[in-house]
């Protein structure tokens, strides 16, 4: 990949983030549903139109990549989006700072996901046999999804743990990391959800960086697809809190791509299943689930016969 390509995302990023700091977010301040909404359909919106200069630039198998490994990983994205509503509520945090820890968050996924997926593709690319073990950790995670136990006193205990090893500020100091009582310098609580966002992230790598292997290992298509949809996902938070919880099928969707993307590593030897194939089927799994979730919790709501 030229090296236009990437300085056009990557200065694409800078801008965004100075616009997203510097103008839309100056001030610490709920982010309101319709506000939230905006902001999701712009990022898809930039996403879409960087798929589209990808396949001017690289063609249109190049395209199809991009787009089915962005679909991937939205949709692996709003399961993790659970999990951060487990922290914020584990410590309380003001929903008014929520803004400022999912964007902390964030900037360290750009760095740690470099890793995973430059290390992830030079595996693959270097010993053929990677794919059977990717292949192996997706059937793996994709049973867990389906069939695993809730994890939240897990990630209770590891929150307690940090909290007892830092100084940690007994309440929190407006949206800032690190404060000052009594002359001592501490960190706030905000900052320990900062932290617990990262290794949750990490965690959340070793998952959906070998789900975007399994569609492409061209590191410039997986990075980028990789970061539009991370980028996107404090506004989707915002936009799609209160409606998760209606979303009650999508891990069973969720572990039905995973399982997907893991036979077609396994097989990939004895039979290419094509990327466009591979788009349509991840796009209607996670139609139907979306669709099947709304009309049972649409049909439990509705009152009974009297």
């Amino acid at each position: 990949m030229s090296d236009v390509m990437w300085a056009i995302f990557f200065v694409t990023i800078a801008v965004m983030f100075a616009l997203d700091l510097g103008v839309l977010n100056r001030k610490t301040d709920v982010i309101s549903v319709k506000k939230a909404l905006r902001m999701t359909a712009f990022w898809i919106t930039l996403a879409l139109a960087f798929g589209i200069l990808i396949y001017f630039e690289m063609g249109t198998a190049a395209a199809t990549e991009y787009y089915a490994a962005y679909v991937v990983e939205k949709m692996m994205s709003v399961d993790n989006l659970f999990v951060f509503i487990i922290i914020f509520g584990y410590f309380h945090v003001p929903y008014e700072y929520q803004h400022k820890a999912l964007f902390c968050g964030i900037i360290g996924a750009l760095s740690f996901r470099a890793v995973f997926i430059f290390a992830g593709a030079e595996l693959l690319n270097t010993f053929d046999w990677m794919m059977y073990i990717f292949g192996a950790i997706l059937i793996v995670t994709a049973i867990k999804t389906v069939f695993g136990k809730n994890e939240n006193k897990q990630e209770d205990r590891l929150a307690a743990r940090l909290s007892r090893r830092l100084n940690v500020s007994p309440a929190f100091d407006k949206d800032k990391l690190f404060t000052v009582r009594n002359g001592i310098r501490m960190v706030t609580p905000l900052f320990i959800c900062v932290v617990m966002i990262e290794l949750t992230d990490i965690m959340f790598a070793f998952d959906s960086i070998p789900a975007v292997l399994a569609i492409s290992t061209d590191t410039f298509i997986i990075y980028t697809s990789n970061m539009f949809a991370v980028l996107g996902l404090r506004s989707l938070y915002f936009a799609i809190k209160g409606f998760m919880t209606h979303m009650e099928y999508l891990k069973y969707g969720l572990g039905a791509i995973l399982a997907f993307v893991g036979i077609k590593m396994f097989v990939s030897d004895y039979y290419h299943i094509d990327v466009l194939l591979s788009l349509a089927f991840i796009l209607a799994v996670l139609a139907v689930t979306v669709l099947f979730s709304l009309y049972m919790r649409k049909r439990s709501a509705a009152p009974g016969p009297e």
